[in-house]
């Protein structure tokens, strides 16, 4: 589609709604104007639409997304093939191993989360539509490990990343030697690049091409269980419900 055929307010409301994020979750008319380049009469302008159309909520200074917002992705998310396929495989992981299990999808330098099957004692409270950055994941690094070379060449280009923790890993070079070790061993290890005291495990979900279409995660708690433990006795169920849901989607057609 070409720039003339958009229609400009649209665009523009949709800026506005990408401003808020987890680091930013309530933001002014003057934060929202300066975020996206917007006058303010025009921030403004959106944003009290938003709130007309219940995307979301104001104290009369402060602006925040409501969870209708969520509708927006679900259409796209209930739609991929895999969906619906994987959530019984992910049920049996989680009771198994009595730990949380994750699948998600990359978008950009973040992770999506398209599922979750949660333990009571899970640390880290995310849901479907969580996005976390790429680069200090299992889950990340399993999707870009297994991705097309133009994805790996552009994530790559985008280093260095953020250092969340010391164990971050956050320069090209590195990564690609991480990403080498993962396609490797057939799955990806975090040992708390995100957060100190939770470690991960991810392996991806392959489409018919072997390109990784999501990735599958299960997190533990580093004090509970031991990374020998994690990538001995874990890392086998998790690679074992990985490839069966792969091997599913390979029959699915692809017009579904």
């Amino acid at each position: 589609m070409g720039r003339d055929e958009e229609i400009g307010s649209v665009v523009k409301a949709f800026n506005v709604l990408q401003v808020f994020s987890e680091t930013l979750p309530k933001a002014t008319i003057t934060q929202v104007a300066e975020k996206t380049g917007y006058t303010r009469p025009t921030a403004r302008r959106i944003l009290l639409t938003c709130v007309s159309q219940q995307f979301m909520a104001t104290d009369g200074k402060y602006f925040w997304l409501t969870p209708k917002v969520m509708r927006l992705g679900f259409g796209y998310l209930s739609a991929l093939p895999f969906w619906e396929m994987a959530q019984p495989h992910m049920r049996v992981l989680a009771e198994e191993l009595d730990e949380s299990c994750s699948l998600a999808t990359l978008d950009g330098a973040e992770i999506v989360y398209l599922a979750r099957v949660p333990v009571r004692r899970g640390m880290i409270p995310l849901q479907v539509g969580s996005r976390l950055p790429a680069h200090a994941t299992a889950l990340g690094k399993a999707l870009l490990a297994f991705a097309d070379p133009a994805t790996v060449e552009d994530f790559l280009a985008g280093a260095p990343y953020e250092e969340l923790t010391p164990n971050t890993i956050t320069r090209s070079a590195a990564l690609a030697k991480e990403f080498e070790q993962t396609r490797s061993r057939g799955f990806a290890v975090n040992e708390g690049e995100r957060e100190i005291g939770v470690r991960s495990i991810a392996a991806p979900v392959l489409d018919r091409s072997g390109v990784a279409v999501a990735a599958l995660n299960i997190s533990v708690n580093a004090v509970r269980v031991s990374e020998t433990a994690l990538t001995q006795v874990y890392a086998p169920k998790l690679l074992e419900t990985a490839r069966t849901i792969s091997s599913e989607i390979a029959f699915v057609p692809s017009n579904r």
